[in-house]
């Protein structure tokens, strides 16, 4: 009896130690490299159960930071502990020459990520900090002051951190160092380990790690950071496969909220953090950096699966490849894209100019089809329903939003590099759009090449690029061309076996841009993996730097102006423009000085709403394009609620 008790005690300590933390059938071979119990084994021949197990030393991989709003918040990344280490972690501040504890924190698993939120924060100073671990064990890093002072604020933009190269990115790394951005974003694909995003994640931050420490930085996680091929969250439902073209999220919610967890905890608050389906979070927010205002935005978490909900037109229900099709069949009522919630936030954030002199839209995918052949050249695709081309009412609704707050977008995922000049009713009526590169381009390589071979309607002048100007996507959206970054190999097998020859063009890179707060422009660049900082501007690929202003981010026709208005008692007071017609909001935008004519884009009767940081006052006399004022005075004063409509 006594032999047959040690025996199932035994194998009730097997058991425990086996159990998931991720439950059912789909969640068993989730994490494995970094379960609690991978210490009673040895680490086989799987490159991530080696690289997760390190020195004692050395277990806090990583820590990533924002501050918004008087807040700062920090989560800290640790390797996988050993049993009897403690599960508890330290953030020190240093003042002077003293380090201080300033909170501690529990160390969550599974993920092993700890988070710190310190209120109040005061943004306006410089302070060193460290995460400690035991004794021995520390990270270390700058928590920056807002740069408020500075009138150009630098972005750095990275996604698609492909497992195809498991080496370092020194040769982007330390040029992004030289560089000094002010924020970098990474919007997506931090993982393409599908089962270990943990372990995979801790390899990111290796990757990344000496110039994420000094410096807020914005992760959003995309579909292969959750195991998935593609995402369409659709609110929370469970997908029927990893695909996901029928909606939903096909892993457990428990490794969904782990990788939102590890991935985004240190963003801002989210606007609106009610759940999703499956008790899932949501983490759409904005953050400020020295007065450029960026909304973050969830793609996937609302959009609508393809699959069962349009006529399938391809060998897989998200994949078009019958040209002509009718692009009514596929854009039908009640199919979302960013979802109300999202869209709402979007409509309060353009009004909102608070510590706010430019605005920009993150998120994870491009919206619009600005790819033509997808995994090699002979691969050619009409419409990826993947992208935010589509549902495409949804797509213009967004950019709209976008569009009356002169806010451009940045994003990733697409494996192509390119900047579009969006078209939602006429082409280039629309804003700006980055995609950055993938960091790595030998997982699927994507091309932008015309089949007739043509340029589009007015190409872009004096480009050396062959395929710029105005077309329709495969979707029927508007775009304009203005650059793009072709691999010169035609398949990913080739550009594989060159991922790491500094001569081989392979599309890889990162993205950088600049925003002017003084003068309003905004410089968008593209530098290849291997680029050469020392060759300046020749050393971008081809099309690159493009500048231009913010308000060139609506480009609808001007039909006239109205009256000048004189701000008497301000200056870069905040202006919105109302259509009477129907209340539709033209735009709330911040003026440089105190005198501004109003554009408008029809013949009307307009509302002047103005303000010092949101459009809270307002000239009840309303007023037409062409009117005989050469102006109107208009003092601030204090502020007066708006009436509601």
């Amino acid at each position: 009896m006594k032999h047959i008790s040690l025996f199932l005690c035994l194998a009730a300590v097997l058991s425990a130690a086996e159990e998931s933390p991720f439950p059912g059938p789909r969640g068993e071979k989730l994490d494995l490299t970094t379960r609690e119990d991978i210490w009673d084994k040895p680490p086989g021949k799987h490159f991530l159960a080696e690289f997760v197990r390190v020195p004692r030393d050395k277990v806090v991989g990583f820590a990533l930071y924002t501050h918004e709003n008087s807040v700062l918040k920090m989560t800290a990344q640790l390797y996988p502990l050993q049993p009897g280490e403690p599960r508890e972690v330290r953030l020190e501040l240093k003042t002077g020459d003293q380090w201080r504890e300033v909170a501690r924190a529990p160390v969550l698993y599974p993920g092993w990520s700890a988070h710190f939120r310190i209120k109040p924060w005061n943004a306006t100073r410089n302070v060193p900090y460290r995460v400690r671990h035991g004794e021995t064990a520390m990270f270390e890093g700058l928590i920056r002051r807002d740069p408020v002072n500075k009138d150009v604020i630098v972005v750095g933009s990275l996604s698609c951190d492909s497992n195809k190269d498991r080496g370092d990115r020194a040769e982007i790394v330390e040029k992004l160092k030289r560089q000094d951005p002010d924020l970098l974003f990474f919007a997506g694909d931090q993982s393409y380990d599908h089962q270990e995003h943990t372990a995979a994640w801790l390899l990111w931050g290796w990757h990344f790690r000496d110039v994420i420490k000094d410096r807020p930085v914005v992760t959003i996680p995309d579909d292969h950071d959750i195991g998935q091929g593609n995402v369409w969250g659709e609110g929370g439902i469970v997908a029927d496969s990893p695909n996901g073209d029928s909606g939903g999220y096909f892993y457990p919610p428990e490794y969904i909220r782990m990788v939102d967890r590890c991935q985004t905890w240190h963003l801002p608050d989210p606007v609106d953090p009610r759940p999703i389906a499956q008790n899932i979070g949501v983490y759409f927010t904005r953050l400020r950096v020295g007065g450029v205002d960026f909304a973050i935005l969830e793609d996937r978490k609302f959009k609508s699966g393809p699959k069962g909900k349009i006529p399938q037109m391809g060998p897989r229900p998200d994949h078009i490849r019958e040209p002509g099709y009718d692009p009514k069949a596929i854009d039908l009522p009640g199919l979302q894209l960013l979802g109300e919630r999202q869209m709402a936030f979007l409509r309060a954030w353009g009004q909102d100019w608070t510590r706010a002199r430019m605005k920009a839209a993150l998120s994870q995918t491009a919206f619009c089809g600005a790819v033509h052949m997808h995994g090699s050249k002979a691969n050619r695709l009409l419409a990826d329903l993947d992208c935010n081309g589509w549902p495409q009412t949804q797509r213009n609704l967004a950019l709209a939003e976008l569009r009356r707050a002169l806010a451009c977008h940045l994003c990733g995922d697409q494996h192509l590099s390119v900047v579009v000049k969006h078209g939602i009713h006429a082409f280039r009526d629309g804003p700006y759009g980055f995609t950055n590169p993938a960091i790595v381009n030998s997982y699927y390589g994507r091309w932008w090449e015309p089949e007739d071979g043509k340029p589009g309607a007015n190409p872009i002048p004096n480009s050396p690029l062959p395929w710029t100007g105005d077309y329709l996507d495969g979707l029927y959206n508007r775009i304009t061309m203005v650059a793009y970054a072709n691999p010169t190999f035609a398949d990913i097998k080739t550009m594989a076996q060159h991922q790491r020859d500094p001569k081989a063009e392979l599309g890889d890179g990162y993205g950088l841009i600049r925003f002017n707060t003084k003068t309003g422009q905004t410089t968008f660049e593209c530098w290849p993996r291997y680029a050469d900082l020392h060759r300046g501007d020749a050393a971008q690929y081809p099309g690159w730097p493009v500048t231009f202003r913010m308000e060139d981010n609506d480009g609808r026709a001007v039909f006239g102006h109205l009256p000048e208005l004189v701000v008497t008692d301000a200056q870069d007071a905040v202006i919105q423009v109302v259509n009477e017609k129907d209340g539709d909001i033209l735009y709330t935008r911040r003026i440089r000085g105190d005198r501004f004519r109003p554009p408008v884009y029809e013949a009307g009767t307009y509302t002047v709403r103005i303000g010092r940081d949101r459009p809270d006052l307002w000239k009840t006399e309303k007023v037409s394009p062409g009117q005989s004022r050469k102006e109107i005075r208009v003092p601030l004063g204090k502020p007066k609620p708006v009436k509601k409509r």
